[in-house]
């Protein structure tokens, strides 16, 4: 079924309609005709037979599956972005992937056009900028550019898209257009000396970029040109034909000969009278600007033509050249000639067009005397490249002082240059990741003084498949004599998951020439202690790359253009209001964001002048505002809506000082010139800020301010305590407060948004970032009565210092063994008994009890007594961790890894809580071994008796490992049986006296997985067909209302997964599960809608399989229906570890466990079947009386009787009592009824 993102969401079957705050999503019923989004179809889970239903896990967000592109992948945290939308349930769902940022994106001519340092998008090679079709999700690639955009500003009236960033396209740098011709264009100008932050287009048509440069221009030809040497020392050498004679065969001698003396091991020489040729081949790529040749004269010969091919492209190059004899110039292409005059040094040759290759090769057609050869050969380049592999940077016959040099620390290794322009350096780093693990030092060659732009390269991961284990990395430079070491990239790290090769521009301003006292200096290192999905970090260096930047001058980070203009006048910057106002700012400023409205355009950014500071506006009439004084940092990102410009950047107060709460981010309000708080801020850098569309009442759509950055909290406020995040939070300007603090049923999100748009083609929203979201907010536990809903509790998921670092649930097996990866809430159960109604959750968590204190891993909410919070404190240590719960009459059992004392008496494994009196009482004796856990607890049916099963060896002194028996009437242990050991996962009562047991276990010295346990006869038997097993059972089942039927999961030796149902014999789940699929727990549930017909699963049920399953095709899911052909996702949750993502349900727990009845299948009402009784009953009364008067009709004819007179004076009063005695013959019970004068009596 077809479903389309505009149309609301249409009632779904009561077993997994979404939360309430989505039913009404009015926002998304706008959205794009042409995103349509595949529903899946209803699991129809019957659940009106079950009373509350709880889910139990480690998660903080959790959704029904009810759309093709739900998943529980985290948010990356490799740079990687994507362009998302919203499905109808609220949720985000992907579009398309990019390997790095989307920095910005807008609409032309119905394509959304994409900007960013990424190199691809939607799996096409796309170097910063492509266009997106949102009719049928093509991307077109706008091939041409180099490098990183942004800004885009996308102009629809004029044909074109104004592109902004530190790239090169065409003869421009940093600014260009894209045309409704598909072609790019340069501007009037030749874009920009640094890179541009920021595009806008004013109310009077104007284009206002927003940056970091001090004029117009591009690229400059170096004053000194052909300065960097090629190194010719690293390269593969061939000769065709070259001489054998000893000294002269060695095609190195050429190489670094730069004296030109002819001589054994100096001159390279052919054979005699043929032609041949001198090849290179090399691990790096170049584009060489100048060949110098020495000719050789020994013993008369010479090279007298030559041809330079070009490989691997194979074209043979053209050059130009000043003829030594007529000092002319001149050109060459298949036959450039060298001359043999003495007085000639050299020659030197410039190549026409500026090629890239990575070998070359020079063909000898004609000679002088006997036969051609070289003394020397040398290549040059304008390029300033410093290579991480030394052997590539320049030999050390270069003519400079200080020639491109790198020095590396760390497990570097060399890797293949695959696609890329060169091999490279890799380094595999362990976690935790120092700074220090590894680091390259790069020293360019720099030969002036001058303004640079410095660009970092990187190869894609693709070529060498470690896209996943990428990583961040830090660059820091020393660049000049005045500023020091300085963070490089804006201060930023740089994420080196690209798919594709790229470059980052980490640099532009002055670069000073090296000399005997200093020289400029990059260090690549990685990011210290970064969060990584991989078990360790791939960081790779390959070069840099340095160049002279050409500029007009006049400007400061701004830059007004009238596009009506053919030219620019550069003499005249002044004459506009923004370009004078850039020319106020201090040096070294930077604007980073610009917004326009029809009345003022707002500058953001980090600079100052006598007037302003970071930021101010400037008014249609040329006037400049400052905006209440500005603030007292730097400003990174604005948003204006309604007469309020939402601000977020590097700041604490207004420049006057005064404000309180504005830490990181504020809201400027235009009527009133006043700044405002958003609560109290957060903790860090705000770095973006985005519009977004929430739906939190059921009936209209809000919008919302989403702020990303550097920041690990939002600060308390008000009544509001701290909130820890991850860079991300929502202000609800409804609310005015943000969504992590709102206490209504709310989504999860977490992530990054980078920009958005509200408006896109066929009214969608489409948004750029990567977001985990799921359609409700929970922690570690959800309600569903046909809807998810939140517990009346406050659950925190405790520190993840205190567990396991993959935050996953783990096999139930292993649980037992390593209670430390348990987080979140693991069981839970509805004590309804005399007349209460309480919920009991049991896990490792804390809570706020409703008297404020804290509760620690078990809690008690008390639906009678208005969602009264109860639970333990630090009664025991607060690492504890219950697995297991069961309740009988007015007392909990609770049992897990639990060891401490309560009222001075030893408790282990096991703890009992009455919930009448809502206190601690006498505790059962206690369980004894080397490392006790009760898994599981089983109350016998209509008995006194608790089975409680785990890992332990004795029982208030008893012998009695790993199931034990406690009557609760007297508080006293039994050992069921006497040859059973080992460790119990698993229980389940199949009859009052049979109960089933999985685990680890032997019964004598045998081992067992599944052991039956008779308690008539006091003894433990093998299950039938057990011993085929392949592991250990971590969970089970009954399979049927008779129980009878099994259905189990457990663990291989190889630590898969298998699933398999006992009918009378074993058969196997006709399935496929991911090898790190965890089952925590399996239900059957009965369906108010049949499935197609299958040998395993009845088709009015189905098996819920709950942990982490992995579903080939699809990922994991927290929950997955199995309906004995096919495995369908249910239930997908996100995790409080956002490295991991996917969060994991330990079970679905139950008021009534009416599993196997069914609201569609069940008998008439009680009422409808008396009714239906008596109506029967009447029947037969009725047929009795007809017959009886039938048959004294037909005694009456044959005794001769006659017809009664038919008069009113002859007829009598009543029937003939002869009648009453046939029918006290013919009604049952009627034989005591006596006839008295006419009547019939008892």
């Amino acid at each position: 079924m077809r479903e389309r993102m505009r149309r609301r969401h249409a009632a779904r079957n009561h077993a997994r309609p979404t939360s309430t705050w989505l039913l009404a999503m009015t926002s998304l019923a706008t959205l794009a005709r042409a995103l349509t989004f595949d529903s899946i179809p209803s699991p129809n889970f019957d659940i009106s037979e079950l009373g509350q239903v709880g889910i139990a896990g480690d998660f903080n967000g959790i959704s029904f599956y009810e759309f093709k592109g739900q998943t529980e992948q985290p948010f990356s945290s490799n740079g990687s972005q994507q362009l998302m939308s919203r499905l109808p349930n609220g949720v985000f769902v992907n579009l398309l992937s990019a390997d790095a940022s989307i920095k910005d994106m807008c609409v032309f001519q119905g394509k959304v056009i994409l900007g960013g340092n990424f190199t691809s998008v939607g799996g096409k090679q796309s170097v910063g900028v492509a266009a997106y079709d949102t009719t049928n999700a093509e991307v077109t690639t706008l091939s041409g550019l180099s490098g990183q955009v942004n800004s885009l500003l996308c102009d629809d009236d004029a044909g074109m898209v104004y592109v902004g960033g530190s790239f090169r396209a065409e003869d421009s740098f940093n600014a260009i257009t894209w045309l409704a011709s598909s072609k790019w264009a340069s501007l009037p100008f030749a874009g920009f000396n640094g890179p541009v932050s920021s595009i806008t287009k004013a109310s009077d048509g104007h284009i206002i970029f927003g940056g970091s440069f001090t004029g117009l221009g591009n690229a400059s030809t170096p004053s000194i040109p052909d300065a960097q040497t090629i190194n010719l020392n690293s390269a593969r050498l061939s000769t065709y034909q070259g001489t054998a004679t000893a000294g002269f065969s060695d095609p190195k001698n050429v190489i670094c000969n730069t004296a030109g003396t002819d001589g054994p091991n100096k001159t390279w020489l052919l054979e005699d009278g043929v032609p041949g040729n001198w090849a290179a081949s090399f691990d790096f790529g170049f584009e060489p600007t100048k060949l110098r040749l020495r000719n050789t004269r020994q013993d008369g010969r010479g090279t007298r033509t030559w041809m330079f091919t070009a490989q691997p492209n194979n074209g043979i190059m053209n050059f130009t050249y000043i003829d030594p004899g007529t000092g002319k110039n001149m050109s060459c292409t298949s036959e450039c000639p060298l001359s043999n005059n003495s007085s000639v040094e050299y020659q030197d040759f410039h190549f026409v067009n500026r090629i890239g290759m990575n070998a070359f090769r020079i063909d000898i057609s004609a000679w002088y005397g006997q036969g051609g050869g070289l003394d020397s050969i040398e290549l040059y380049q304008n390029d300033i490249f410093t290579f991480a592999i030394n052997d590539f940077n320049e030999p050390p016959c270069a003519n400079s002082s200080s020639p491109s040099e790198s020095t590396t620390t760390g497990p570097w290794e060399v890797t293949p240059a695959g696609e890329s322009n060169s091999q490279y350096l890799s380094a595999v780093l362990s976690k935790p990741i120092t700074s220090d693990a590894a680091s390259v030092v790069f020293h360019p060659d720099i030969r002036e003084s001058g303004d640079y732009v410095i660009k970092i390269y990187t190869p894609g991961c693709l070529q060498d498949g470690t896209c996943a284990r990428r990583g961040q990395v830090n660059v820091f430079g020393t660049l000049n004599t005045t500023s020091g070491e300085q963070h490089l990239n804006q201060g930023r790290s740089i994420y080196q998951s690209n798919e594709f090769d790229k470059y980052d521009q980490i640099y532009f301003g002055n670069v000073d020439v090296s000399s005997s006292s200093f020289r400029p200096s990059i260090t690549l290192s990685p990011v210290a202690g970064q969060s990584l999905s991989s078990d360790d970090m791939v960081m790779v260096a390959q070069r840099i790359g340095v160049e002279r930047m050409n500029s007009t001058g006049g400007l400061n980070g701004l830059f007004e253009y009238d596009p009506t203009k053919a030219t620019v006048d550069t003499s005249d910057f002044d004459s506009s209001a923004i370009n004078k106002l850039g020319s106020t700012f201090d040096s070294q400023s930077a604007v980073l964001s610009l917004v326009s409205t029809n009345s003022q355009t707002y500058i953001g950014g980090n600079f100052t002048s006598p007037t302003i500071s970071n930021i101010a506006a400037i008014d249609n009439g040329g006037q400049t505002k400052p905006l209440d004084g500005g603030l007292n940092g730097e400003i990174m990102a604005m948003y204006e809506t309604n007469g309020q410009l939402f601000v977020g950047g590097m700041f604490n107060d207004t420049q006057k000082g005064g404000a309180t709460g504005l830490s990181h981010v504020a809201v400027y309000d235009e009527q009133q010139n006043k700044w405002a708080a958003l609560g109290a801020g957060v903790d860090g850098a705000v770095m973006n800020v985005v519009p977004m569309t929430l739906n939190l009442t059921g009936n209209t759509t809000e919008e919302a301010i989403a702020l990303t950055g550097d920041f690990l909290q939002i600060l308390p406020f008000g009544d509001n305590a701290a909130a820890n995040t991850t860079g991300f939070a929502v202000w609800v300007k409804s609310r005015s407060n943000w969504l992590q603090n709102l206490d209504i049923p709310v989504p999860l999100l977490d992530g990054e948004l980078a920009t958005s748009l509200l408006a896109a083609p066929d009214k969608a929203e489409l948004y750029a970032g990567s977001i985990s979201s799921q359609s409700l907010r929970a922690y570690g536990v959800a309600s569903t009565n046909g809807m998810l809903g939140n517990f009346p509790i406050k659950i925190t998921p405790p520190t993840l210092s205190s567990n396991s670092p993959t935050g996953k649930v783990s096999k139930r097996a292993s649980s037992v063994n390593n209670t430390d990866a348990v987080s979140g809430v693991v069981t839970g159960l509805f004590d309804t008994n005399n007349n209460r109604n309480v919920t009991v959750l049991a896990g490792h968590f804390t809570a706020k009890a409703t008297n404020g204190s804290t509760i620690y891993n078990l809690a008690f909410i008390d639906r009678k007594r208005s969602n009264s919070v109860t639970g333990l404190g630090t009664e025991l240590p607060t690492k504890s961790v219950f697995l297991a719960l069961a309740v009988q009459g007015d007392t909990v059992f609770a049992g897990g890894h639990v060891n401490g004392t309560i009222q001075e008496s030893p408790v282990n494994g096991l703890i009992s809580y009455n919930v009448a009196s809502g206190s601690l009482g006498t505790q059962p004796p206690v369980l004894a071994g080397s490392n006790v856990v009760v898994s599981s607890i089983g109350l016998r049916p209509s008995s006194s008796e608790l089975y409680v099963g785990g890992s332990f060896d004795t029982a208030g002194g008893l012998p009695c490992p790993a199931i034990c028996m406690l009557d609760t009437s007297k508080n006293q242990w039994s050992r069921p049986g006497f040859d059973l050991s080992g460790t119990t996962n698993t229980l389940l009562w199949s009859t009052s006296s049979t109960l089933f047991v999985g685990g680890q276990l032997k019964i004598g010295d045998a081992d067992v997985f599944l052991a039956s346990y008779d308690v008539s006869k006091n003894t433990w038997s093998v299950f039938d067909g057990a011993s085929n097993l392949p592991g250990p059972v971590d969970a089970l089942t009954a399979a049927d209302e008779d129980r009878d039927k099994i259905w189990v999961a457990g663990t291989r030796p190889d630590g898969s997964v298998y699933l398999m149902k006992y009918d009378n014999g074993w058969a196997s789940a006709s399935i496929t599960l991911e090898p790190k699929t965890v089952i925590a727990s399996l239900q059957m549930f009965s369906l108010t809608k049949d499935h197609d017909k299958s040998d395993l699963i009845d088709q009015s049920q189905a098996l819920l399989l709950t942990g982490s399953i992995g579903i080939p095709g699809f990922g994991t899911a927290s929950a997955a229906i199995y309906n004995g052909t096919t495995l369908q996702p249910y239930i997908l949750t996100s995790s409080t570890n956002t490295t991991v993502g996917a969060g994991s349900l330990s079970k679905i727990f139950v008021e009534k466990e009416n599993f196997f009845q069914s609201s569609t299948k069940r008998g008439l009402a009680l009422g409808f079947i008396v009714l239906i009784g008596l109506a029967i009953s009447l029947g037969l009364v009725l047929l009795i009386v007809v017959a009886g008067l039938a048959l004294d009709r037909y005694r009456k004819k044959r005794d001769g009787y006659m017809p009664a007179p038919t008069s009113m004076i002859d007829r009598g009063s009543g029937p003939s009592p002869v009648h009453f005695t046939a029918l006290a013959r013919l009604v049952p019970g009627a034989a005591g009824l006596d006839l008295d004068d006419g009547y019939l009596r008892r």
